[in-house]
């Protein structure tokens, strides 16, 4: 007899046919070897039931709490449905149980969603906003381990997806049939462990250090992604009203950002870029040698610079939610939210720039195909990976090496002759996960095609790291950049470039470490000592590192922040309402 059809006896044999798969029917203990197999069949179908059970009702939701004290546990959803299967009527008892067991198998993979959240972005699984990350998430598979890996892995998911609540219906359907069979044993059984549950709850009692013994995780699970959906579900008004406010919407372009005119401002994105990279002891020795040498070699060559911190609206992934909480001024934290704010008339960083007279444009090697949000931000032009002209290796995740990003910035744009000033948006993706390919720096006048960085890159589906390697090759890619971006200025930088570099978010807790924060260090680099002294009212760190004990501003304050600082002067009358279409 296979599981599957043992599961199904629990649903669709006869009382007395399931008494004797379990040895309780007449002549049990004679039963022939066939008799005996059925039975053993029907044992184990029966523990790995409870065990199936057992897992999705005391399971944590957060892998960091995964271990075998978790499951020494009392859980009092089990307690309801046994009780009910002791007063209930058989059919009334199945409709009970299949529903509840599906409901649990649901809430399994909710936790299993949350626990994968956790893990990456620092946050439970959103089941109104987060079904939008299933296209990157292949994606990064894809091309971080391979097409097969990735198609592989969808097709289990959905096959879980389908399998886990009808097993769990299974499940609960023959456990409450036994139940229901051995009511004495029953009785006793809740009774004791009921008692035991309401005393655990009132005393705090644990069974094992920081674990209590009374659980109810499963419905306060349920309970809580309710009330979630219901949150997620009025964010839209919510995020209405607060778009509504904006006040240099209606600012004139004579009276923005007139402390800037005539300089070059490069804002550049530093992926994975946080707070534990200067401050965690695994990279903080290495990062900030780097930062203070950076510091040295620019003050040499006559630049200032002047750090902080801001927090991002997201960790570990979803740097497009950064981005547009930067330049938009707002809190930008899910996808309906981006969605919203990239179909409205929202007034951008990027839009203040260009209506000022600066020519205004991104640099997105990271992006491989059309990118309809561009026009949201007011670009005149848009670079990415389709015309960027890079013929050299991947690296890994990375299209291409920062020092290329860069170096085509400078060669195609600021570079020419007789051109209004430039405000650029980049992306500099060579930090991104996983780490598995690092480039080298090159001479910035033989970076031409691309093609001198042959034979460093390992191309798609580079092998990931080892987990004794991935910190030590996150840390190496953070330098990387760091000193490319130091290196550039040197190289390019004059009394008219503004560099404002700052991270997109904290990487995955297994990097940053369990509960680090969601800030980035952000930094201002320029020539001209009135640009920084803009500024000096912000308390922020001289230098390329910010002091622990720098202000942590959230990112979407740092629009009007900047617009204030650097001439910009709020609008009289009040701005219209944000459109949507």
């Amino acid at each position: 007899m296979s599981v599957f059809h043992a599961f199904r006896s629990a649903g669709g044999q006869r009382g007395g046919e399931d008494a004797r798969e379990h040895g309780d029917g007449p002549g049990g203990g004679d039963a022939p070897p066939a008799g005996r197999a059925r039975r053993v069949a029907g044992w184990v179908t029966t523990a790995l039931a409870c065990a199936l059970v057992l897992f999705a009702l005391d399971a944590p939701d957060r892998l960091g709490r995964l271990s075998a004290g978790q499951f020494v546990r009392i859980p009092v959803e089990a307690l309801v449905v046994a009780a009910l299967a002791l007063v209930l009527p058989a059919r009334a008892r199945r409709w009970v149980a299949a529903p509840a067991g599906a409901v649990l198998g649901v809430l399994v993979i909710l936790k299993v969603l949350d626990m994968g959240f956790d893990a990456v972005l620092v946050r439970p699984f959103n089941p109104v906003f987060d079904w939008s990350f299933l296209r990157p998430g292949f994606e990064f598979i894809d091309t971080s381990v391979g097409r097969p890996a990735a198609i592989g892995l969808t097709a289990l998911i959905v096959l879980l997806v389908v399998a886990v609540p009808v097993l769990m219906a299974l499940a609960v359907l023959r456990l409450t049939r036994l139940a229901a069979r051995h009511r004495a044993w029953t009785g006793r059984g809740v009774a004791v462990l009921g008692t035991a549950w309401v005393a655990s709850a009132a005393l705090g009692a644990q069974a094992v250090p920081g674990v209590p013994l009374a659980s109810g995780g499963a419905a306060r699970l349920a309970y809580d992604h309710a009330r979630q959906v219901r949150t997620s579900l009025k964010d839209r008004g919510v995020f209405a009203r607060q778009a509504s406010v904006d006040a240099f919407r209606n600012t004139p372009p004579s009276r923005m950002l007139t402390g800037l005119r005539g300089k070059d401002v490069v804002l550049a994105f530093v992926e994975s870029y946080g707070r534990s990279a200067v401050e965690h002891p695994e990279y903080a020795p290495q990062v900030d040698a780097v930062l203070d040498a950076g510091t040295r070699r620019l003050k040499e060559a006559g630049f200032g610079a002047r750090s902080g911190y801001l927090t991002s609206s997201t960790a570990g992934g979803g740097s497009w939610l950064a981005h547009s909480t930067l330049l938009s001024g707002l809190w930008i934290d899910n996808q309906q939210r981006y969605r919203t704010l990239t179909s409205s008339s929202r007034f951008t960083l990027t839009r203040a720039f260009g209506e000022a007279g600066w020519r205004t444009l991104t640099v997105q090697p990271a992006i491989t195909r059309a990118w309809p949000e561009a026009s949201f931000y007011g670009y005149d032009k848009v670079y990415d990976d389709r015309n960027l002209g890079y013929k050299g290796p991947r690296f890994s995740y990375a299209t291409m090496p920062d020092q290329y990003t860069l170096n085509t910035l400078q060669r195609d744009e600021l570079a020419a002759s007789g051109r209004r000033p430039v405000m650029a948006e980049l992306a500099l993706v060579s930090s991104h996960a996983p780490w598995a390919s690092i480039p080298s720096p090159v001479p910035w006048n033989a970076v031409g095609d691309g093609s001198v960085f042959d034979g460093m890159g390992k191309g798609e589906n580079a092998a990931w790291p080892s987990s004794g390697r991935i910190r030590g090759e996150y840390r190496r890619s953070i330098e990387y950049t760091l000193n490319t971006l130091v290196s550039y200025m040197l190289t390019y930088g004059t009394k008219n470039t503004v560099l404002v570099f700052l991270g997109d978010h904290q990487p995955a807790p297994t990097i940053a470490g369990q509960n680090a924060s969601r800030d980035v260090p952000v930094t201002i680099v320029a020539r001209d000592p009135a640009v920084l002294d803009r500024i000096s009212g912000w308390g922020w760190q001289d230098g390329l590192r910010p002091a622990r004990t720098s202000p942590v501003w959230p990112m979407s304050t740092f629009r009007d922040r900047f617009l204030t600082a650097f001439g910009s002067t709020p609008a009289a009358s009040p701005p219209p309402a944000a459109s949507h279409r």
